[in-house]
């Protein structure tokens, strides 16, 4: 029960230089999917945008506060 070769064929692909569409439906409809996206997820979408949109203009709220004590 010894080990017996095995022919193997060698595989190669390459990109035809006549057809070069790799990716073609990637950036197809482009605006589409991301609404689309955007409408299954839109509650996901606020969750995580929320917090930091309160964050950010608490954070300026403050710093103008901040810039007004200190003026006189």
């Amino acid at each position: 029960m010894g080990k017996q070769p095995v022919r193997m064929k060698a595989v190669v692909y390459a990109l035809s230089p006549f057809q070069q569409k790799v990716m073609p439906g990637l950036f197809k409809d482009l605006p589409g999917k991301i609404s689309h996206k955007i409408t299954d997820n839109w509650i996901s979408a606020t969750l995580l945008l929320a917090p930091l949109v309160g964050t950010v203009s608490y954070v300026k709220w403050y710093q103008e506060r901040e810039k007004m004590e200190h003026r006189y």
